[in-house]
């Protein structure tokens, strides 16, 4: 979260593939869209909605809670949106109090996990919607968000389980969707083009955490 909560993400942006199909219908009139097309933009159609399980989580060992529907924006990533970037924030707070901002409408933002310093990660947007986390339209649709626990101003309270585990989960993520293991694909918070955050703040050990995600990248899930 850093120093300012992030400000609201806005409308669903339609997707360059919905661009296309309509300019094929607008100029086609009757013709007839693939049935893979078809397959992927039936949910799109007003009252339709596509089917998702309930407390479902994309990483294995998180705990879903729901953060606030005003929070993140419905979508079908990677379909829509590719993914390609991971950023990392620190709360600045506890993480009951993170997970307290992001069930709450009023925030208007929230990540997709939070990890907590004994290495436990809950999971609040699923990493298909588009999370309100980067104070940036196109990084917020084309990335994953993770917050950490703590201050940025106490290196304390970025612990060791904490690093191992967010490095296992941000490792998960980059191969899900083939991802680079760089720093230019894994980001901090402040690094994002217009954002006024300071997190994950200069006690992030970056050396260390890219070396744990390359680690956790070449290891058996």
């Amino acid at each position: 979260m850093g120093q300012r909560k992030a400000s609201r993400d806005g409308d669903r942006k339609v997707g360059r593939r919905a661009l296309l199909i309509g300019g094929t219908v607008a100029a086609a009139g009757s013709a007839v869209l693939a049935r893979d097309e078809l397959a992927r933009l039936w949910w799109r159609t007003p009252g339709v909605e596509k089917p998702r399980e309930a407390g479902a989580v994309d990483y294995r060992g998180a705990r879903w809670v729901a953060a606030s529907d005003a929070n993140w924006r419905r979508a079908d990533r990677p379909d829509d949106f590719g993914i390609d970037m991971v950023i990392v924030h620190v709360t600045q707070g506890s993480f009951d109090s993170a997970v307290k901002a992001f069930r709450d409408p009023g925030h208007k933002a929230a990540t997709h996990y939070i990890v907590r310093q004994d290495g436990h990660v809950t999971q609040m947007i699923r990493e298909l919607d588009v999370a309100y986390h980067a104070g940036n339209r196109d990084y917020n649709e084309r990335s994953v968000g993770i917050e950490h626990e703590g201050f940025v101003d106490r290196p304390q309270d970025l612990t060791d389980k904490m690093y191992e585990a967010s490095a296992r989960l941000t490792a998960r993520i980059c191969a899900r969707y083939d991802i680079p293991v760089d720093r230019e694909h894994i980001i901090g918070h402040v690094e994002v083009p217009g954002t006024d955050h300071t997190d994950p703040g200069p006690h992030w050990d970056w050396d260390k955490y890219m070396r744990l995600v390359r680690r956790a990248r070449t290891t058996p899930a």
